[in-house]
This record gives structure tokens, sequence and C-alpha cells, in this order.
């Protein structure tokens, strides 16, 4: 595949740095002129207009969310063989499917974010945050990314699941296997390493349920093994194994890029002394970092039948993404969209979240760590800035968006 420039490329470039760090030039190109158009890159139609990303987004009967993270990525045929059977893993993520079984899956996974259950992560969440601060505020230095991205949502995620504080780190590492695994592509002999890898984490989990089926505590795994009764009703093993493995995905990867992403924003354009000075404006500085790069740069669908749009018919079975980057990058509803403005008044119009019955069950907490993290950092670290001479990178990705490091120091010292 040959390289190409954001402004100049014809089709979406994975290889290439822009594809995740500044797809913006390319996406406005198509919404103005290929509003639907077919990516051989991407092996999928492509929605590109914030009015086509809505619709598609709500609805389920024409664009089917039925094994469609298997469109992320295509793996060789001897990975396929590693995974055998535990392929089908990822068949019933609550993402992977469509109602009557995402109906079941999301009630049950609901279940543990209600604003009350939410509110008291939040305060953990917050004690978590002052602690990554007290681990490195001495040294007037740190990689935002690695330290606090990461510290507090994967500590908190694994509280909540019911992980045993030494196994965190090892999980944090199965998680990335995971989203690389599926979600980029690699070297034949990397994938089959990552797909070994991706054998243990399903094989911890799987004993994690043992464990708290055997012993129930206060917590998410715990829950979810009480509802394991087989039923057509109920739920199987299956489920919570890919339930729990889910959530820890969130909060190993997909949070931290969220909370990184939106923290480099505010310092890179200038904002932070604001939001330092008034934590007032944290609500909005968060809503516009979910729009202007959210951690997910869009979703994948299939046509359950036939589509007619724009001119074109999308054959039924065929692959659709669905960008949400270009949708919260439309000028049409967006001024200035490529601007990032955390006055934004109509900024919460995104759709980083999804939207419609697949709209992210984990959304409220989300923001709430994403603006907690803003507040405790913004308290305790006023001088907070981008160290200087280095290179800005982010991982590569077919749908995910993530910086790999950025070192960031401070004036502050306790």
């Amino acid at each position: 595949m040959t390289v190409t420039a954001a402004a100049t490329a014809e089709d979406y470039d994975v290889t290439s740095d822009w594809h995740v760090s500044n797809p913006y030039p390319f996406l406005r190109r198509l919404r103005q002129a290929r509003p639907l158009y077919y990516s051989d890159n991407l092996g999928a139609w492509v929605l590109t207009r914030y009015d086509d990303v809505r619709a598609a987004l709500a609805d389920n009967e024409r664009f089917s969310s039925d094994g469609i993270l298997t469109a992320a990525h295509r793996l060789e045929d001897d990975v396929r063989e590693m995974l055998g059977s535990q392929e089908a893993f990822l068949g019933r993520f609550v993402a992977n499917v469509d109602p009557p079984t995402h109906t079941r899956l999301r009630g049950a996974v609901a279940r543990a974010f209600t604003p009350r259950a939410v509110a008291k992560l939040g305060d953990r969440y917050r004690e978590l945050m002052h602690e990554s601060v007290d681990l490195v505020v001495a040294d007037g230095r740190a990689d935002l990314v690695a330290h606090f991205a990461t510290f507090a949502p994967a500590r908190l995620m694994g509280i909540f699941i019911g992980l045993p504080r030494e196994d965190e780190p090892q999980v944090h590492a199965w998680v990335h296997s995971w989203f690389q695994l599926f979600l980029a592509r690699h070297d034949p002999a990397i994938s089959r390493s990552l797909a070994q890898s991706f054998l243990e984490y399903l094989a911890y989990v799987d004993r994690l349920i043992t464990a708290r089926i055997a012993e129930p505590r206060d917590d998410f795994a715990s829950m979810m093994g009480r509802l394991v009764d087989g039923t057509p009703q109920g739920l199987d093993r299956l489920d919570v194994v890919e339930q729990i493995s889910a959530l820890l995905l969130g909060g190993n990867d997909t949070v931290p890029n969220g909370v990184g992403s939106s923290i480099y924003r505010l310092l890179d354009g200038g904002h932070w002394p604001e939001v330092a000075a008034d934590a007032r404006r944290v609500p909005g500085a968060v809503e516009e970092a979910l729009r202007y790069d959210g951690a997910a740069t869009g979703i994948f669908r299939r046509a359950a039948r036939d589509i007619e749009l724009h001119g074109a018919t999308i054959p039924a079975g065929a692959f659709v993404f669905v960008s949400q980057d270009s949708a919260g990058h439309d000028e049409t509803v967006f001024d200035e969209p490529e601007t990032f403005d955390p006055s934004r008044a109509n900024a919460g119009q995104h759709m980083a979240f999804g939207h419609g019955i697949h709209h992210c069950v984990g959304a409220a907490l989300t923001r709430l760590e994403m603006s907690i993290s803003i507040e405790v950092l913004s308290s305790r670290l006023p001088s907070l800035r981008i160290a200087p001479d280095q290179e800005v990178r982010h991982r590569r990705s077919v749908t995910g968006r993530g910086l790999e490091r950025l070192m960031v120091e401070w004036d502050e010292r306790d």
C-alpha cells in the first residue's frame, strides 16, 4: 500500500500517521464530494455526513451490528486456526449483536451503571487521580499517557470488576494485545503472538468468573456470576466472560485514550490555564474533546439489505464504516470544526459514544472520569505543559485513537 497524505488521499490509509492523528482534510473532501463511497482499504462502504452517520447508528434494522467487530481486522488463516472456537468470543459483545440478544446483554450490564453507582465510582476515581499525582509530583515530569491517563482508569476498572491488584499489570498487557489483534494490522508473526496473548486473557477471565461464582464478593464479576443460569432469558459463561472483557478493554484502553487526548488538546491549544482558573469550564472541554477526536474514529455496521443512498446501492451483507470522526467535524453542524473550542455551545451533539440502542452503556462514567482527570490535574498541576523537543505520535489503528506517549512537565512539587 502506498503511503499517502491526508490532503490528497483518495482512500483511507491505515499505514499513515494521518489516518488516526489528523484525517480531517481527507474527511472534509469526502463529505463534500463523496458522502458515500467504497473504501478498498477498509473493505467497506463509508458514511461521512453527520445526518447519514446519525441515521445509520439509529437504524439497526438496516445497519446491523451483528458480527461487525470482524470487519475491523481480517485475521490470517493460521491465526484463525489458533483461535479456533475461541474466535466466537467476539460474537457476544454488546456492541456486536442486534436485538433481542443485545437487549438481554445490555440490560444485564446496565444494572451496574445506575446514576448512584456511577457517582460512587466517581468518588473512588477522584481518590485514584490524586494518588496518581502524589506518585510523581516530586519528579516534575511524567508520561501523560502511561501514567496520568492510564493509572486511575485502569485501577478503577480493576476494582470495579474485582481483579486482584497484583493481576492488574498483566491484564493491562492482555487488553492491549486484544486491541492490537482485532483493531490494528500487523505482520503475521506478531498477530500469532497477539492471538496467544488473547487466549491467555480469555482463560484468565473465565477463571475469575469461576472463583466469583464459588465465593461471591461485592464486585461486577460476582454480580455477573450470579446471573449465569444457562436459560434463554439468562446469561451463560460465555456471555459473562465477553462483557467483562469488553469493560476491561474500556478501562485499560478506551478511557485512557479519551483522558489523554482531552488533556493533550487543552495543553496544545493553550486552554489549560482557563480550566485551571475555573472548573466550570471542564464539562464543556470534555464534550469538545469528545467531538474533536474521540477514542473511536468510527464503527462498522453490516447492511441487512440493499440500501439506496446518494445515488448508489450498498448491497446486502456489505460492511459499512460509519465515521463518527467525520460527523464530529461536519461543517454544516459545527462552525469552524477543526478549531478546538472548549466553549463551543453545541459540542455535545457529537456521537463519540454512538447513537441509538448501541449508545455506550458506560458513557456517563467515561465523561465523569475525563472531567475528574482534568479537574484534579488542573488544580494540582496548574503549570502542566507539554515537554519540548518531542514528536507527538498516535498509535496506528483501523478504528481506535490514542497517543503513543506524551511527556509533560510542571513546576509544582507537592
